[in-house]
């Protein structure tokens, strides 16, 4: 694993990992380091076949303020290609985590603002506290939230994401669950309980096919059934089937024991 400046990545014993966003002093706002470490870090995490799924979180009081400022500041300094190769980069970082293999679970607390939203939408899952401000904020400072844009709307819609990035609103965790943002939200002082009641809950699934169905659902898309739909659907549980931890799976469920891939100890919690 590569050392960081602005992240800290930990791999739990159990399979699973947790990159934690770690700039705490300037509220895990990301600059061009901190995107660049964050595309370094994913593309370790997709090429580690020990890990099961990964955790995305923030260190400190907020998960992340979204761009920093004075990145910002130094960007409207350069010209239109400098800026698009800016841009590129920080799409490549959006790309890749929505397209990593593994299944990604975002836990949001205290502020999550611009390009954070990005973050949080480009996860399979996420979950947060029900006290999180979440804004799409770009507009209140000239701008618009352009690469996040397609991964907002994916994940609450496209008429939603209008308002929010028209109005730059304001909204809670509990209005991030409404919208689907947050699969769950959470008291704050529960949440750490929380995240690690949906890691221990992961972990009773078979790590294969953990990657094999977040592969299927982005096949399978919006649901659109056609024949191409259709055969690699079939195909997949036919792989799956005699795969190693397909017939794991069958013998323990039939002959009433746990599968080879729940023998693990519990702690450490995340």
């Amino acid at each position: 694993m590569s050392e960081f400046s602005t992240l800290e990545l930990i791999k739990d014993p159990r399979g699973f990992a947790t990159l934690w966003l770690n700039r705490a002093d300037k509220n895990n706002a990301f600059n061009a380091q901190m995107i660049r470490e964050l595309i370094v870090a994913i593309d370790q995490l997709g090429a580690d076949a020990s890990l099961r799924f990964v955790l995305l979180r923030g260190r400190g009081r907020h998960f992340s303020a979204g761009a920093d400022l004075a990145w910002m500041q130094q960007s409207a300094q350069l010209d239109f290609h400098t800026n698009l190769d800016d841009a590129h980069e920080l799409g490549d970082l959006m790309y890749n985590l929505h397209n990593l293999k593994l299944p990604t679970l975002a836990v949001v607390h205290g502020a999550a603002f611009g390009g954070a939203l990005g973050l949080i939408s480009c996860c399979d899952m996420a979950i947060g506290s029900e006290d999180a401000q979440l804004c799409l904020s770009e507009v209140r400072i000239g701008l618009a939230p352009a690469v996040i844009s397609p991964f907002v709307v994916k994940a609450i819609g496209e008429r939603a994401a209008r308002r929010y990035a028209l109005t730059a609103e304001r909204f809670s965790g509990l209005r991030a669950r409404e919208l689907g943002l947050l699969a769950e939200a959470y008291p704050a002082a529960e949440l750490d309980q929380q995240v690690a009641a949906w890691v221990d809950n992961l972990l009773l699934n078979s790590p294969q096919a953990l990657r094999a169905s977040k592969e299927l659902l982005r096949e399978v898309g919006h649901g659109e059934l056609t024949p191409a739909v259709r055969r690699y659907c079939e195909n997949s549980i036919a792989r799956i089937r005699v795969s190693p931890e397909g017939q794991e799976g069958l013998r323990a469920f039939l002959e009433k024991r746990r599968p080879a891939w729940q023998d693990f100890d519990k702690e450490p919690r995340p």
